[in-house]
């Protein structure tokens, strides 16, 4: 199992980087951050320092969106990257919450999402693709190679997924939920013709290593709230009889009365409070280290490459170091 990090750009960028540093020596393979360049710094500047400064790491966004970026623009960040710095680099895309929603925009849909996935990948891997009715090339970059990997959660996302992306990515270590979108992804993977086997899996979500699982609910108590918007827009679209997204993932959002997106991703969250401390038990991986071991094993058997790690609590540098000496050691 792959091992990655998940920070926000938060100033000063130099700590972003010394973590990524940190996480590359003890054993995580993957350096990941938000994308959403009115809340935070902006990523990708960041991310050529992050690759200069670790020799192995695998750097990209989790997730970027075919909204805020042309998506010209976005293939020429990786494929410059890729340049610079060898195949290194991993794109993680959505429809966009934080980063459509604070500029007044609505998330994409779905098809805008297959569009920029398709020009994004041909473009960052030296192919000729059309885009507005003319035809782009990089042709300086041959060598270039990017993984997309989509962030999903509903029906028709998961199987836009299994069809188009190189892999998924599901926001949250819950196993019912983790084995329901991986077998929906791997399912639209197959009747694409594709090899469901071929398609790599990334759970995401917060990680606290500790026996005080009262305080690390409330440092992580913001996901819930964060998964929340998603689950807002799939129960606006679906319903929320469990016909076609489970209840286990839709039922408690029924006492959310909004949200702000100022404290979005930061523990302590006051628009969060609507989230329940069992949600925070299977979104997120509390407590002591054998807990972590138990739930990273288990999502390793339902076919999971990588766990990366939301690090966005008040014991990053220790979750990071209890991973690192024991936890990333006993899944290897």
């Amino acid at each position: 199992m792959d091992f990655g990090v998940v920070l926000q750009t938060d100033p000063p960028a130099w700590r972003v980087v010394d973590l990524a540093v940190k996480a590359e020596t003890l054993g995580f393979n993957h350096g990941w951050t938000f994308d959403s360049h009115v809340l935070w710094q902006e990523p990708y500047v960041i991310y050529s320092q992050m690759l200069s400064a670790t020799k192995r790491m695998t750097v990209g966004p989790m997730v970027t969106n075919p909204g805020t970026r042309n998506w010209t623009v976005t293939a020429s960040h990786f494929a410059t990257l890729n340049d610079m710095f060898g195949n290194r680099t991993i794109c993680g895309i959505g429809r966009g919450d934080s980063a459509m929603r604070v500029l007044g925009h609505t998330p994409a849909k779905l098809d805008t999402l297959s569009q920029a996935m398709h020009v994004i990948k041909e473009l960052a891997e030296g192919r000729e693709v059309t885009y507005n009715n003319t035809q782009q090339h990089f042709p300086w970059a041959d060598e270039s190679e990017l993984k997309i990997l989509m962030a999903a959660y509903g029906p028709k996302a998961l199987k836009l997924c299994g069809t188009q992306a190189d892999g998924f990515i599901l926001q949250l270590a819950d196993l019912s939920m983790a084995e329901w979108t991986i077998g929906a992804v791997r399912a639209a993977a197959a009747d694409a013709g594709r090899n469901p086997d071929d398609l790599y899996i990334c759970v995401a979500a917060p990680a606290y290593v500790g026996d005080d699982v009262a305080h690390q609910r409330d440092q992580c108590r913001w996901f819930g709230g964060m998964v929340g918007n998603h689950v807002a827009d799939l129960v606006e679209r679906y319903g929320g009889d469990g016909s076609a997204v489970p209840q286990a993932l839709t039922d408690y959002i029924r006492e959310r009365e909004g949200y702000d997106y100022s404290g979005h991703g930061k523990a302590g969250n006051p628009h969060t409070d609507f989230v329940p401390d069992d949600i925070i038990d299977r979104f997120c991986i509390l407590g002591p280290e054998a807990a972590h071991i138990e739930r990273l094993q288990a999502l390793k058997e339902l076919g999971v490459d990588q766990f990366a790690i939301y690090l966005m609590h008040d014991q990053q540098d220790e979750t990071l170091l209890a991973y690192g000496e024991r936890i990333i050691p006993a899944l290897r």
